[in-house]
Order: structure tokens, then C-alpha cells, then sequence
């Protein structure tokens, strides 16, 4: 579990004009976030626009990922949804040579009972064959697994051994902080919140923001764990303005654009979601020159 304290970053999905995968700019993208020192790679998640990636498209981005990434850095990839069965089917018939972990959210839409929450996760434990990383995220499945189903799952599943929590909710960190088994993850989903969650006790970030800025954002994570506030603080400081911009109007659009001002990637994206617009992008040009990243 240890490949898992620090900084993960919930990778983008870049595309050209066209729509197609830039496979040029992932590789540019996962070899600076290796050679500025985050800790692992997250494929396929939200921020990947995984609900517009088709399946042969999921196969061969973890297939070049794990290429250009050669063994380096511990890779996560997102598998989840609202139809267990469906979703145990993926796990049976996917190649996890390359894979660490699987990331795997709490069913969206559906808005199951805690029970069925818990079912759900049960019966995806029970098939893995690699340690699940459970994903909270309340505003986007317009459901919340409350702090007593995820310790409950802590507990009865060894396999599960950690939870992206991502309801920008403090009293909900710290219950899960209070009540989770010791060996238990608690993850954060959440950048503006990360490093609070950390000193609490936490064990790191799956970020968004920390793909742009993978050296200054790691570095805070990393100061935040070993109890040093003051000198992490100064970072988080000095990242809020950028940080909040990025979830202005929604999720991936913002961290493209910042991509795209630092020549990483373009901001394009599918449909339904549109790039930011004129005034966000200006926006985010004139925090990252703050920055000193222009």
C-alpha cells in the first residue's frame, strides 16, 4: 500500500483537433509527471473523460501508458460504474499485467442504499485480483457512501485498501480518519482540501491540478505527510488561485487549458463537455505566468 501514499494524478486524456487519442502529448504528459516526482498514474478516471473513451480506446491508452512509464511509476486504472455485473465482466476480461491497483467509483445515478453500496463492493471484491482503491465522489453519482460503509468495507475486505474520498466534506475526512482501520488509505479527491487532509492523517491526493504542476504540488503533499504545515502551507498558497480555476466550470476542461498554456496538450474535448471558455483560459494564462510558469 505504500505505492500509494503521496501524490497520484488522475491523468488527462489528450486529443487533437479531430477528437482522436495525442498519443504525442500523453507521452509528453506522463514523462513530465515522472520526471517531476509524483508518485503514481491514474488511468482512466473522470478526469480522463473515461464515460467518452471507448473500450478498444481504454485498451490501448493503458497499453501505452504503461510503455512509455516502463515499470517507474505504480499505475492505478479506473474501472467502475453503475452495473455491477458489467463492471465484474471488465475485471475478469482485463489484462492487469501493467496495472497496480484498480480505482473503482461508487455507483452513479442508480443512488443505491448504503446496502447496495456495499454489495456492489463486496461482489467486485471478491473477483479482483488486485487491491481496489473504493472512489466517493457525492457530486457526481448523487450518492454518498457514508463513513460507516467504507470502514465496514475496510474491515471485511482485505483487498480494499483505500478510498478516494471526493465530497469536499472536512467532517467526512476526519471521520474516516477517526474510524478507519490503521493500515486503511484515506485519499484525497478533493485539491483544495489535500493538504488539510494529509496533517490530519491522510494518505495522499489522486489530484488533477498536481498533472500541471506535478513538482511544486507533490513537494506540498510530501511536506504535508511528514507534519511540516508551515512549509507546505506556503505552496497550497501560492496554488489556490490556479487551483480553483481549474473546477470554475467543469472537469477536465479547466486542467486542459492549463495543458494547453503550458504547450503539454491541447484543450480539446468531447462531448457532452466543451472546452473552457475565452475568459477561464485568460484566466488561467495570466495565474500560471503568476506562477512563473510562462
Amino acid at each position: 500500500m505504500s505505492n500509494f501514499i503521496g501524490t497520484g494524478v488522475a491523468l488527462i486524456t489528450p486529443f487533437k483537433p479531430d477528437l482522436s487519442i495525442d498519443y504525442d502529448a500523453l507521452e509528453r504528459l506522463v514523462k513530465y509527471n515522472i520526471e517531476n516526482e509524483i508518485e503514481y498514474l491514474v488511468i482512466s478516471g473522470t478526469t480522463g473523460e473515461s464515460v467518452t473513451v471507448t473500450a478498444e480506446e481504454k485498451k490501448a491508452l493503458v497499453k501505452f501508458i504503461a510503455k512509455i512509464n516502463n515499470g517507474r511509476l505504480p499505475l492505478v486504472l479506473g474501472i467502475g460504474g453503475n452495473n455491477t455485473t458489467s463492471i465484474i465482466n471488465e475485471i475478469k476480461t482485463t489484462d492487469f499485467s501493467d496495472i497496480d491497483a484498480i480505482l473503482s467509483v461508487s455507483p452513479y445515478y442508480s443512488k443505491p442504499t448504503q446496502e447496495g453500496i456495499y454489495q456492489h463492493f463486496k461482489a467486485i471484491s471478491e473477483i479482483s485480483p488486485l487491491p481496489i482503491i473504493m472512489y466517493n465522489v457525492p457530486g457526481r453519482t448523487s450518492s454518498n457512501m457514508l463513513p460507516e460503509t467504507t470502514v465496514r468495507l475496510a474491515n471485511d475486505f482485505e483487498n480494499i485498501i483505500g478510498v478516494k474520498e471526493a465530497g469536499n466534506n472536512v467532517q467526512q475526512y476526519l471521520e474516516l480518519l477517526r474510524t478507519k482501520p490503521s493500515d486503511f488509505l484515506i485519499i484525497s479527491g478533493d485539491d483544495d482540501l489535500a493538504l488539510g487532509v494529509v496533517l490530519a492523517g491522510g494518505s495522499g491526493v489522486i489530484s488533477v491540478i498536481g498533472q500541471a504542476l506535478p513538482k511544486e504540488f507533490s513537494e506540498m503533499i510530501r511536506l504535508g505527510i511528514a507534519g511540516k504545515a508551515k512549509e507546505a502551507y506556503n505552496t497550497h498558497f501560492k496554488l489556490m488561485p490556479i487551483t480553483g480555476l481549474i473546477f470554475s466550470e467543469n472537469n477536465p476542461a479547466g486542467i486542459k487549458a492549463v495543458l494547453d498554456a503550458l504547450n503539454i496538450s491541447r484543450s480539446y474535448v468531447r462531448l457532452p463537455l466543451v472546452e473552457a471558455t475565452d475568459m477561464l483560459k485568460k484566466n488561467i494564462e495570466t495565474a500560471i505566468r503568476d506562477l512563473g510558469k510562462s
